[in-house]
């Protein structure tokens, strides 16, 4: 290791050159090419910009000229393309200004995060000395807050700095910041004693303030996940929470200029009423120069003096096709008496006006044609690459590049995204024995030379003045790597989602161990003997009332096993619970055993074990158009190694719609063709089969695989080809609806069953599945697991691996629960149409859906419609989902046919109509048709009036409405347990156990019981009920109400104290609650001392602890683990202090007055019982 060390660095040190005589050399080479513009109006031209090239000079020109870039892009998506590709050829500042992803006049608000965003480059924008802000033509004409707003209005906050708590509060209200009770995105602040956190807009990280008394005693940062602190800094800067002032004198001063321009409305909905109130309204911004005393100005007022700017594109077909938009929109829209619209020109720059505030600067133009020779203008003599495709087919795939390398006598670098793909890469080389030598700029590579370098360009390009290529892996492999943004707080614990009281309300049914099902009322402190304690309220039927002591919240799980309402409470005191819980005990004995008898049976066939040819599988995995995630790397590394076992692989991969399942199912796919293996590929509908035909079919395009496809789009000739050659074996991979099931299709040798949505197949299809499983590999993909699924999942039943990281700059869904409305639908497809965007519209009645469009076509005219649903012809149904995917209509009026597998990355939006009769996994199903790109996408979910709808319904659609996150299919999963009952595990007659005693509790019994068989035991309900111990001390053991105030919060750490294993666990909770919350008061020591006590009680059937200020006593369970002799020795040699109290009661009699003096008492005789316990 040292030596291969050793002789990394020599390899560093020989071929990394010094960047900046490197960065000298290129200025010099390159001013004698071409000059910049120094004056304003001048205009210089590049010409011959292919590939990669146009950010290569636009990285030259940043370096070479003394003070900022300003690069202007036709649009957001090429904007983002340049600024990627720059930032590997500069080491000044790369940086972006995206308009506010909403439509012009838009009904909508930014998101936090846009916002945040651009309020961080505005401000750093008019001092900034050297790099390259990169915009698109929009936001350029976009008018924005004069920059003197956003410098008096920002604060800067150090450490050791003197501060009113109070005076800041009011500060970061009067910014517009909100008060929450936990701080998760920007432009939130949360107090909680000594502590503030808070989310300044433009920061990458939240921040903990640490007040001692009123001087900032130290700045954190933290994880909005965990809550929990990362680092300490010296001082933050805190922007404004939005592009307009929102204090009392901003809205006297709106209020005053609306009544100048506007009638003012009495409706509280009215904008003029919610702002005078101090609330923003949804696309408040939209009215911005009402909040200033001057017309808003353009951006070009904050560019420092020596800016100089580049454009790239057709800037002013882009700008014409912008401002006609604007005006369409405003006259579309500025009849609405309840949102009157200021004038464009108002809120954008005309396309005069921004080409005549242009000229005023000095500017560079860069072009891909070949200009002509005239004064200003230059060509590069930038050249396209030959095709350098590897061919995966052939025998020599590297041919065509190994010959390009013989005959070119110049550098050549190669451009990878990652330094994954670096070494991935690097790999490729060495098979035509080429190790290209590492570097970090394109100007360090010198003649001749053969060059590696981590980078994100596009398209390579051949530099005939300096003799050099770059060639890309998308001129390698076909397709760029799109990196993803990285998102590892998304860890879904499974066991938590479910057993967690976090999110626990008043009403909802819980499960207490002891005495059965009841409703949580909520938190309250008594006082008994001058003692606090906090205690959960519980009612039983007959309004009973149950107190329970925060320690004993280990006895206490959320029901989840049907609707709420349905939940069978139990009467305090009654046999019904404890006959309910020895019953699920008896029945989940046999439920233990049967799936013992699988893991057996698993475990005993010896199925196929897949041998791994690295070099072949890593060159598939090379052409995989992005870099993968955390979490699907993880998911693809099960898979392979489930595979590679020789026990038949049954694994359920869940991940939310469009976030990497079905490259884990090709990857295992190829594992299992490799190895002489036939694949079936199980899907629900014709159209999925379609989409999932035509991606297997390009991703495996360079590889010798046949792939055929058997569904209603084939005819019964091609479907009986098809089955002839799978007996043959001349087809590899076969993906299909359940016709893959039927009995008359053989296979020559089936290795691997990839199932897409097993809840959307029938009972029939699913018994067929279930009888494959001894014999093949079986791997399920899924967005929403049903709860079946989800069961067996969590019972251990199966392998699950869980995808939860989001594609790159990907944002949630807005979702809306809306009764119908017409104005609400026009609005909504008007504004996806606008953008050149396309919906969908879901109308799920197939004898009333042309009624239906036509309905639609009257109401937005604008709109291109048409109709797609299963009860058509299969070709007339494929030509209109290829017409819609080519955008030849914008508006497809459809059923749940597109529920799965239609992927449109232009579909932003999503109607449904009487979204109430869908279930939870349908409607996330889907919403998940829309929101496949970076665009801002929205779900409208459209009811009947309240009272024509179910409480389950209502509660679905909170569910799905609650849940916007990405990655939220797991937890739906969850709630579906709930609102439709968990189901059954193994068989229907299972259902009803669960029912009765809730999904936590009878998961916990099986989990016991399967513990118990697998040990050689008998399993019994005292596994579970027999080793629970109580301790009351009598003193205040609580989290005070005035240390955490959210109750929810207090709630979850209760249960985590009460359910905490041992002592490593509470240490760790120690520490997250004086990080969150500041150090610990007395209760809260109390407590988790408390909390210890009772694990290492328990751990020596110990039943019960009471101690108070003369002493108290220790009561032993019949099974306990103390050595009598030693509690012998203790009763002979202390007669004074200690005494038998009958067969199973310690008392102890001394002063105990003082509590700490109680605690280490305690504490100090239990460890003298662990020393001295029995042998097992």
């Amino acid at each position: 290791m040292i030596c291969a060390r050793a002789k990394f660095n020599t390899l560093i040190k020989d071929t990394f050159m010094s960047i900046s005589d490197n960065r000298n050399r290129s200025a010099s080479s390159s001013s004698s090419r071409y000059s910049l513009p120094e004056r304003a109006g001048d205009l210089r031209q590049l010409g011959q910009l292919t590939g990669s090239a146009c950010a290569v000079e636009c990285a030259e020109i940043v370096e070479r000229h003394n003070g900022p870039v300003m690069l202007i892009a036709p649009d957001m998506q090429n904007a983002l393309r340049l600024r990627d590709e720059i930032q590997q050829f500069t080491d000044q500042m790369v940086t972006t200004l995206s308009d506010w992803e909403t439509l012009p006049y838009d009904s909508f608000s930014p998101h936090q995060e846009i916002i945040s965003a651009r309020l961080s480059s505005l401000y750093h924008l008019p001092t900034m000395v050297r790099g390259v802000i990169i915009l698109p033509v929009n936001t350029l004409m976009q008018r924005v807050c004069p920059h003197e707003f956003l410098h008096g209005h920002a604060l800067v906050m150090k450490k050791g700095q003197r501060l009113s708590r109070d005076k800041l509060r009011a500060q970061l209200e009067q910014a517009g910041y909100r008060s929450v009770d936990q701080v998760m995105e920007h432009g939130e602040f949360a107090t909680r004693g000594a502590l503030l956190d808070l989310f300044p807009m433009g920061s990458e990280e939240p921040y903990r303030i640490d007040f001692f008394d009123d001087e900032i005693d130290s700045l954190r940062t933290f994880d909005v996940d965990n809550q929990r602190t990362l680092s300490e800094v010296d001082a933050i800067n805190l922007l404004p929470a939005h592009e307009f002032p929102t204090d009392k004198n901003a809205i006297e001063l709106f209020r005053s200029q609306w009544r100048e321009q506007f009638e003012v409305r009495r409706d509280a909905e009215h904008i003029y009423q919610q702002v005078s109130k101090g609330t923003w309204p949804a696309g408040i911004e939209y009215w911005q120069p009402l909040f200033f005393s001057q017309p808003l100005p353009s951006l070009f007022s904050y560019l420092p003096d020596n800016t100089l700017i580049v454009n790239t594109g057709n800037l002013e077909s882009a700008a014409e096709r912008f401002w006609q938009d604007v005006n369409q929109r405003y006259e579309s829209r500025r009849v609405d008496p309840m949102r009157p619209l200021l004038a464009p020109d108002s809120l954008w720059l005309r396309v005069d006006a921004l080409f005549g505030e242009l000229k005023a600067w000095p500017r560079m133009a860069l072009k891909t044609e070949e200009l002509p020779a005239k004064a200003g203008n230059t060509n590069l003599d930038y050249r396209t690459l030959p095709d350098l495709a590897v061919q995966a087919q052939q025998k020599a795939p590297l041919d065509s590049l190994r010959h390009f390398i013989e005959s070119f006598d110049g550098s050549i670098i190669f451009s990878v995204e990652s330094e994954g793909r670096r070494e991935t890469l690097q790999d490729l080389l060495g098979r035509i024995k080429l190790r290209p030598s590492l570097i970090q700029h394109l100007d360090q590579a010198e003649a001749a030379g053969r060059y590696m370098m981590v980078g994100a360009s596009e398209r390579g390009f051949l530099d005939g003045i300096r003799n050099r290529a770059l060639i890309c892996e998308s001129d390698l492999l076909g397709e760029r790597v799109s990196r993803r943004r990285q998102d590892n707080r998304r860890t879904i614990n499974t066991d938590v989602l479910i057993r967690n009281l976090a999110e626990l309300h008043p009403g909802q049914p819980v499960v207490h161990l002891e005495h059965g099902v009841g409703r949580y009322v909520g938190l309250t402190t008594l006082e008994a003997g001058g003692i606090k304690a906090e205690y959960l309220i519980l009612s039983y039927a007959g309004e009973d009332k149950l107190y329970v002591p925060v320690s004993s919240l280990h006895l206490i799980s959320r029901y989840a096993g049907g609707a709420d309402e349905n939940a069978p409470l139990h009467k305090l005191g009654g046999d019904a619970w404890s006959r309910a819980r020895q019953k699920a005990a008896e029945r989940v004995r046999d439920v233990a055993a049967e799936l013992l008898d699988i893991y057996a049976q698993r475990a005993a066939k010896t199925g196929f074990a897949f041998k791994h040819d690295r070099e072949q599988y890593q060159l598939f995995c090379q052409a995989f158009p992005f870099e993968t995630t955390p979490d699907q790397e993880q998911a693809i590394n099960a898979v392979l190694s489930d595979m590679c076992q020789p026990l038949a692989m049954d694994r359920l991969v869940c991940g939310d719609v469009g976030f990497g399942k079905t490259e884990v199912a090709m990857r295992a796919a190829f594992l299992a063709v490799e190895n002489g293996k036939q694949v079936a590929v199980l899907v629900p509908t014709t159209l999925l089969a379609q989409q999932h035909f035509d991606n297997f079919r390009d991703r495996f395009a360079t590889w010798p695989i046949r792939i055929e496809m058997m569904s209603r789009f084939r005819s019964a000739k091609e479907q009986q080809q098809v089955m002839d050659d799978a007996v043959d074996g001349k087809v590899d991979i076969i993906i299909g609806t359940h016709k893959l099931l039927q009995s008359d299709l053989r296979w020559k040798d089936l290795g691997l069953l990839i199932v897409d949505e097993e809840h959307r197949f029938g009972v029939r299809h699913k018994e067929r599945i279930k009888a494959m499983r001894a014999d093949v590999d079986i791997l399920t993909l899924t967005a929403t697991p049903i709860p079946r699924t989800l069961n067996m999942a969590m019972s251990g039943m199966r392998d699950l691996s869980i995808i939860a990281t989001p594609p790159a700059r990907r944002l949630a869904v807005k979702t809306f629960v809306r009764e119908y409305d017409s104005l609400v639908v026009r609005e909504a497809i008007l504004r996806e149409v606008l953008r050149g965007g396309q919906v969908y519209y879901l109308y799920n009645d197939v004898e009333n859906i042309e009624k239906a469009a036509a309905k639609l076509a009257e109401l937005v005219p604008e709109a291109r419609i048409a109709i797609g649903h299963g009860q058509m012809r299969e070709r007339d149904l494929e030509r209109v989902m290829n017409d819609f995917h080519h955008q030849r209509f914008n508006v497809l009026v459809c059923t749940t046919i597109i529920e799965t597998g239609i992927d449109i990355p232009s579909a932003n939006t999503i109607i449904i109509e009487r979204a109430d009769r869908f279930g939870l996994a349908q409607l996330h199903q889907l919403r998940g048709r829309v929101g496949r790109s970076h665009h801002q996408a929205y779900a409208y979910l459209l009811t009947p009036p309240p009272k024509a709808m179910s409480t389950d319904a209502h509660k679905r659609l909170e569910a799905i409405a609650s849940l916007e996150d990405l990655g939220a299919g797991f937890a739906l999963a969850t709630h579906d347990l709930e609102i439709r009952g968990a189901g059954e595990l193994l068989g229907e007659d299972q259902s009803g156990q669960m029912t009765t005693v809730g999904f936590s509790l009878y998961m916990e019994l099986l989990e016991s019981a399967v513990d118990a068989l697998k040990n050689g035991r008998e399993p019994s309900l005292e596994d579970l009920t027999s080793n629970q111990t109580e301790v009351e001390l009598r003193m205040p053991a609580l989290l005070p109400d005035d240390y955490i105030p959210d109750v929810n919060t207090r709630l979850s750490f209760y249960k985590r104290i009460a359910s905490a294993k041992n002592d490593g666990e509470l240490e760790e909770l120690k520490v997250e609650l004086i990080d969150r919350f500041g150090l610990l008061p007395d209760p809260a020591r109390n407590l988790l001392q408390s909390a210890a006590l009772r694990q290492h009680a328990q751990l020596l059937g110990i039943k019960r602890i009471e101690g108070n200020e003369r002493g108290g006593f220790i009561e032993f369970g019949e099974k306990n683990k103390v050595d009598p002799g030693y509690l012998i020795g203790l009763l002979q040699s202390n007669p004074q202090i200690y005494r038998l109290d009958g067969p199973s009661k310690l008392k102890f009699m001394l002063d105990l007055t003082d509590r700490q003096k109680r605690l280490k008492f305690t504490e100090e005789l239990l460890t003298a019982f662990r020393e001295h316990t029995l042998a097992a």
